[in-house]
């Protein structure tokens, strides 16, 4: 494995734990050998340059510094990781991308070589480059409009069912495609599903180990919910972590203060004309709490409202090869959908990969054709 990509590694196993703050790996290495790994931690703590410089002590001196993102120049919870850089005496560093924040983009870099340090940027390793650019997807959105990264994920059968006409949902996809999710749910922000997911499957919304044991860093559950109508039992509320419900003014003053009491934090916000919950609102207010990536899991009304407004920005298809039938039988996403194949989201940066016995379709959907 490539120093860079140990650097990758390093970052993807903090993804989650970092927000708002970029998750960064770095690696330091002298006469062909690792010295020092780091990676960033929890807000307000060391970023990945500075843990490795630490750990190396003198040995960083005359070094090469692996790192997948341009080293900060500012100063934020912490100072600024290039000082540390040009303190330590290191004599090169290897950047993987060029930080999409505006207050850094390129100053980071610039202020190293005017401290007399090689730097190069992205060093030809093109094996890495859709890794980089997966990594902080969600952290370029975040900077740059203030919006969490939206990913869509749903599991169907073959023919587009995410349940039996009965409403059975377990399981569409195997064990390996569901560990997966949990993998994608530690490296996310917060998971949402709409209330009608909670009164037919009741989820924990959980993030687990490989004990399938709930870890003590949570993302953010948070569902959509106009009337506030979830049960006050829901396994979600007995979960660790933050539980967010999103509803409407029409919402009874009742079911509000039962979710309350529940542990749940409640928060109203404007309706769309249908009474249902502003999906735009609600990623406004997500930004504003630090989500940097919201992973959507559903079901059909919620993912429904999302694609309709353009507001996904990745999703996660898993196919699993099954037939499930039934003309009453679930679609993963509803809503009102396009009128015509030329106003459809079509998927762009297509990735196919098999998981188990079944498949994960990756892609970017593009805003549909304007009608006007």
């Amino acid at each position: 494995m490539s120093f860079m990509a140990q650097a990758i590694e390093l970052a993807r196993v903090a993804l989650g734990s970092t927000s708002p703050n970029p998750a960064v790996g770095a690696v330091l290495v002298k006469d062909g050998q690792v010295v020092a790994k780091g990676a960033t931690q929890p807000p307000g703590q060391a970023h990945a340059e500075v843990v490795a410089l630490s750990d190396a002590g003198e040995r960083a001196r005359g070094a090469t510094l692996y790192v997948t993102l341009e080293p900060c120049c500012h100063w934020g919870r912490t100072p600024p990781c290039t000082g540390a850089i040009i303190d330590a005496r290191v004599a090169e560093v290897v950047v993987a991308v060029s930080d999409p924040n505006p207050v850094v983009a390129g100053n980071g870099i610039a202020e190293l070589r005017a401290a007399g340090i090689t730097v190069s940027l992205n060093n030809g390793e093109l094996s890495t480059c859709r890794e980089i650019r997966e990594l902080y997807e969600g952290f370029a959105k975040h900077i740059s409009t203030g919006m969490p990264f939206v990913l869509a994920k749903f599991a169907m059968s073959l023919d587009g069912k995410i349940a039996t006409h009965k409403g059975d949902s377990k399981w569409v996809t195997g064990p390996e495609a569901r560990s997966l999710v949990q993998q994608m749910r530690r490296e996310t922000d917060a998971i949402m599903v709409g209330a009608n997911t909670i009164v037919a499957d009741d989820p924990q919304l959980t993030a687990r180990g490989y004990d399938n044991q709930p870890l003590p860093r949570q993302p953010i559950r948070v569902t959509l919910d106009s009337l506030c109508r979830m049960p006050v039992r829901s396994q979600l509320l007995r979960q660790p972590g933050q539980t967010l419900v999103y509803t409407t003014e029409n919402a009874p003053a009742g079911n509000i203060g039962g979710l309350l009491r529940a542990g749940a934090d409640v928060v109203p916000v404007g309706a769309t004309n249908e009474g249902l919950v502003s999906p735009a609102e609600v990623l406004a207010d997500l930004g504003r709490r630090g989500v940097v990536t919201l992973l959507v899991e559903g079901g059909g009304k919620t993912l429904g409202s999302f694609f309709d407004d353009g507001l996904v920005d990745k999703v996660h298809a898993f196919v699993a090869p099954v037939i499930i039938g039934g003309i009453g039988a679930a679609s993963p996403v509803e809503g009102a959908g396009a009128e015509e194949m030329a106003y459809t989201h079509r998927l762009e940066g297509t990735s196919l990969q098999q998981v188990g016995p079944d498949w994960l379709i990756t892609g970017y959907p593009q805003r549909p054709l304007s009608r006007g």
